[in-house]
This record gives structure tokens, C-alpha cells and sequence, in this order.
């Protein structure tokens, strides 16, 4: 064969095979929105857990409350990226032009929430609630700022806050890599959307460990009756906790032989789980209230993790954050006046909200566990909750029929 027919040969398959290796690289790079992928394992209602004595939302999910939306991208690379972003959006509109009132309650300040200390001061959130990996904090919070200063109506805007919050999902993921970048996060807000949501080991959730199983994201609701107001409540967790894993009273954690000092107790070599990690909460209502019962409202997300048997250790980073999308307490740009007037609840209408928080809380956990399939990453590899034990075991305590 002619030389120069050679080198156009092996011209054309060196070709040939870099287009395939583009193609492998892409699939598997994914950043990938909510919904893409069936996930065939059950959340707690549809193995017939009752979590609670209020009745759920028609999605039994964040997005029961009116015009909040939910975005993710899950980013899957190689042997060792698990990671993603999870975008939180009171409204769809403009959200420095129209703020919500906003709250934080800090369980435990082992963690990073950027962002806090302005929605603490001036009880106002002004962009999407961003939740990734703890390292990728200051990056993503830096896109978030681009894609507000980027949106129409903002050419003049000088400042922005933020607000982003993490767990450490270094576990699984290469988490020093620092692998989101801004395509990531725009993705997440843009893919956001109503409807059922996405959980366990998607976006912020696809490499966190929660109570020595895998955890991720998790969301549930409940909606007052009318004679209480007929107010919703609607919560998402991000769940990379540890503790003894109970669900609905049953002691999960201890019948599976998995939960937090297990080793030490039994003497018999040091603990694998020290209880550490973090947990967020992003807790909504269209029910009218200001910053001050917004902050109470999140406090009650606590007594929620408490009921799934979390340890809130010294390394776990445990916030809530709330706010309400009734349009009669939002805080719009154009609005110039000093003085404002708002009708917003009492606190003596707060009880049955606050009961509210607590279920979904404890409700969205489980399903963050349930919904969470086993990973492998980082050379390690997290098993998923095994449903099948669970419902032997909810049965036998009678959780469940």
C-alpha cells in the first residue's frame, strides 16, 4: 500500500476514534435534569407509611405550594464524580425585583450557608435557595450572582445575596476536584420546574450519606384543613447525616445493626459512622408571615430530624430555611414608600404550622433514604436502605399493614 494512502488511512480512524472517545465522554459526564430517570424504589406513602396526622398535598412534595419550583443537575464523571446542585425557587419571576421573606434557624453552625447573615438581618431572600457540595460553595454562589445580574430588570443591581448551602458529600465524591461549574448551576435554575419532584441521589443529594446508607434529597408536604386555615407546607431536604435511624417510632437502626456508636458500645473495634455530616431544610408556605415566624417556623424542622433519630453531632451541619410565597408579603423593587402594611398570621395561628414543618420534615427524610439508590464512587460504595427488611420490619412493629 502506498504510504500516502497509509497515512490517510490511519488519518481517518484516528479520527474515527477520537469522535468515539468524545462520545463516551460525554455520556459520561451527566448533568442531567430532574425527571429524566424512573426510579423504581418507593417513597414512604407508597409502601403505605403514614407519617403524621395532617394530611399531605396532592405531590405530597415542596412544589404542593403554589408556584415553587425545583431544578437539578446530577453530575456523574467517571469513577470518582458524585456530585450536583439543587435550585430551590420561591417564584419563577425575578426574585430581586420581588423578594420573599425569608428565615434561617442554625441547629448546629458546623457548615457553610452562604448568604445567612442578610436573610438573619432583613428577614428577605432576593435569589434562588442553591444546595451542593461543601467546597463548591463559593463557585456556585459566584454563578448564582452571574444569573441574577444577568436577568432582565437587574442592568443597575450592585449587590446580591446569595444564598447557598451545603453538605459534604466527600465520601463518594471527589470533593477537592471542585467539578460544578456555572453551566451546572444555570441548568438547575433553568431546568426548575412545578409538579412531582426528583428525589434521592439526584443533584445536591447524588453523593451524601445519611444514618450509614445513602441519602440525597427528599421532599414532602402537608396541607392544613380549612378549618385551620387551609395553609400548605411544603419541605426538601438534603440528607448527609448520621444518628439511629428511626422511622415512625420503629428502630430501623438498631434491627439492621446500623446507627451512630454501635461499635463503641459494643466494643468491638472503632466506629465506621461518627454521626457527622449535615442536613438542609428548605421549608415553604403560602401562608402569610413575616420574617419573625418564618425563623420559628424553621425551628420546628429540628424536631422533625429528631424524630428520624438524627444525632445532631459536633461535625453536623443542621439549617432550615423558610420563607412564604403569599403575594401580599412579598417586598417588590418598585415599592418606594417607608412605611409598609401587610396582613400576616398571628402567633396563635402558628401552632398547626409548626406541626406541619415537623411531619414534612421527618416525612421528606424518608423519602430521601427510600428513594436513594446504592452508589459507588471515590473507591467507595454506600448501600441503599433494603426496602424489603424495612417493610418486614415496619410490619412487624406495625408501621404499616
Amino acid at each position: 500500500m502506498h504510504p500516502t494512502v497509509r497515512k490517510g488511512i490511519a488519518d481517518i480512524i484516528r479520527a474515527m476514534l477520537k469522535t468515539i472517545l468524545a462520545v463516551i465522554a460525554f455520556l459520561l459526564v451527566t448533568a442531567v435534569p430532574q425527571d429524566q430517570t424512573p426510579n423504581p424504589r418507593p417513597r414512604a406513602s407508597d409502601i403505605g407509611l403514614k407519617v403524621g396526622v395532617l394530611p399531605t398535598g396532592p405531590l405530597d412534595a415542596i412544589t404542593d405550594v403554589a408556584g415553587v419550583e425545583v431544578g437539578h443537575t446530577t453530575i456523574i464523571r467517571g469513577t470518582d464524580v458524585r456530585t450536583g446542585v439543587t435550585a430551590v425557587l420561591p417564584h419563577s419571576g425575578n426574585l430581586f425585583r420581588e423578594k420573599v421573606p425569608g428565615a434561617v434557624f442554625v441547629g448546629n453552625a458546623f457548615g457553610k450557608l452562604a448568604g445567612s447573615t442578610q436573610v438573619e438581618e432583613l428577614g428577605e431572600i432576593e435569589t434562588p435557595i442553591l444546595l451542593t457540595s461543601t467546597l463548591s460553595v463559593p463557585r456556585v454562589a459566584d454563578a448564582l450572582v452571574s444569573y441574577m445580574l444577568n436577568l432582565p430588570g437587574n442592568e443597575n443591581v450592585l449587590s446580591i445575596n446569595p444564598l447557598v448551602g451545603e453538605t459534604n458529600d466527600g465520601y463518594l465524591n471527589d470533593i477537592r476536584g471542585r467539578h460544578i461549574t456555572p453551566e451546572d448551576v444555570f441548568a438547575a435554575i433553568k431546568n426548575a420546574k412545578g409538579g412531582p419532584v426528583e428525589e434521592g441521589s439526584v443533584g445536591a443529594g447524588t453523593g451524601t450519606v445519611a444514618f450509614g446508607f445513602k441519602g440525597g434529597i427528599g421532599t414532602s408536604s402537608r396541607r392544613l384543613t380549612p378549618n385551620l386555615g387551609g395553609y400548605t407546607v411544603g419541605v426538601l431536604v438534603q440528607t448527609n447525616f448520621g444518628g439511629v435511624l428511626t422511622i415512625s417510632g420503629v428502630p430501623v437502626g438498631r434491627e439492621l445493626g446500623r446507627y451512630y456508636l454501635r461499635e463503641e458500645l459494643r466494643q468491638d473495634g472503632a466506629a465506621a459512622d461518627r454521626g457527622n455530616g449535615s442536613v438542609m431544610v428548605v421549608i415553604a408556605t403560602d401562608a402569610p408571615m413575616d420574617a419573625q415566624n418564618l425563623k420559628r417556623l424553621a425551628a420546628r424542622a429540628m424536631l422533625g430530624l429528631a424524630r428520624t433519630g438524627a444525632a445532631g453531632s459536633n461535625g453536623s451541619g443542621d439549617y432550615a430555611i423558610s420563607f412564604s410565597t403569599a403575594p401580599q408579603v412579598r417586598i417588590r423593587a418598585e415599592e418606594k414608600a417607608l412605611t409598609r402594611r401587610m396582613e400576616v398570621l398571628t402567633n396563635d395561628a402558628m401552632s398547626p404550622l409548626f406541626l406541619a414543618t415537623i411531619e414534612a420534615t421527618e416525612e421528606a427524610v424518608y423519602n430521601s433514604l427510600f428513594r436513594a439508590t446504592t452508589t459507588t464512587g471515590h473507591g467507595h460504595t454506600v448501600e441503599a436502605l433494603p426496602m424489603e427488611k424495612l417493610s418486614e420490619m415496619l410490619r412487624k412493629y406495625g408501621a404499616i399493614k
